[in-house]
């Protein structure tokens, strides 16, 4: 779901690296010495400022700081993370940016709550080569998404996972260990609640895809259905209303929150040596 876009002078990457080429040469500070206050490499601090590396958000986090732009930075990345991003998925993007509770059903686990070995881990299964640049700014466009599960108030997040998505763990045993612990990390906070649907629950009207449920402050709901390399938003109140009854009727078949904790805490145990 994540593609490149070509270098535009109006793009908000390019704003972003234009902003940053132009708060270090107006603070006086070279390379050099930026590399030195920061903690982070010359030749990488350098092509942030070129648009060749889109970042992470700590990055930017501290180059705020430095420079004393409050959360200028931030916010331009946010705005250019998106470019990383089809076209078909970012209205989608802006919606769950804006959403304060989310329902979704997943066939794998979702990029909100993968960790970051486990996302460059599926994202480099992709048969399309890439170089590493290349597969590192897919890790920091997927993770960099995680930023809104800490926003405040944080949404209130509900999970459904299929039961294949715990089938295919990777082969690096202590990758899949912390992606598993990291479930069970994120099920204890508050605002997110992690299911698991089990094979005997049989079939079901959303087999084949994955959806996501968003409702706004306002009221207002969109659905988002995904296959493996497609997706379509959905808008139109009726139809999102028998999605959200599907939806329901999943959450009925689903093993209850604590099951479903217990069923990964076993998993976990399990793989372990």
């Amino acid at each position: 779901m994540v593609e490149r876009n070509p270098e535009n002078e109006d793009s908000a990457r390019a704003v972003l690296a234009s902003e940053l080429r132009h708060l270090r040469r107006k603070s006086g500070r070279s390379l050099a010495q930026l590399a030195d206050e920061t903690n982070y490499d010359r030749t990488y601090l350098h092509r942030l400022e070129t648009g060749e590396r889109l970042s992470k958000l700590p990055v930017m986090e501290t180059l705020d700081r430095v420079y004393g732009t409050g959360e200028l930075l931030v916010r331009l990345w946010k705005l250019a993370r998106l470019d990383a991003f089809a076209d078909r998925y970012k209205l989608f993007m802006k919606y769950e940016a804006k959403a304060v509770i989310m329902h979704k059903y997943m066939l794998g686990i979702p990029g909100l709550l993968q960790t970051e070995d486990y996302a460059r881990l599926v994202l480099s299964s992709a048969p399309s080569l890439m170089c590493p640049d290349e597969l590192e700014e897919l890790v920091a466009a997927r993770i960099g998404r995680q930023d809104l599960l800490s926003a405040s108030p944080p949404p209130s997040v509900r999970v459904i996972l299929d039961e294949a998505a715990f089938m295919r763990p990777p082969a690096d045993a202590r990758i899949w260990r912390d992606q598993l612990s990291h479930l069970i990390g994120a099920s204890e906070l508050p605002n997110i609640t992690v299911q698991v649907l089990p094979f005997a629950a049989g079939p079901h009207d959303l087999m084949g895809g994955s959806l996501s449920l968003l409702w706004m402050a306002d009221g207002a709901a969109v659905a988002y259905l995904e296959g493996n390399k497609s997706g379509d938003l959905i808008e139109d109140p009726a139809e999102v209303g028998q999605l959200r009854l599907s939806y329901d009727h999943l959450r009925d078949m689903a093993l209850s929150p604590p099951d479903s904790i217990a069923f990964i805490k076993q998993l976990l145990e399990d793989s372990r040596p």
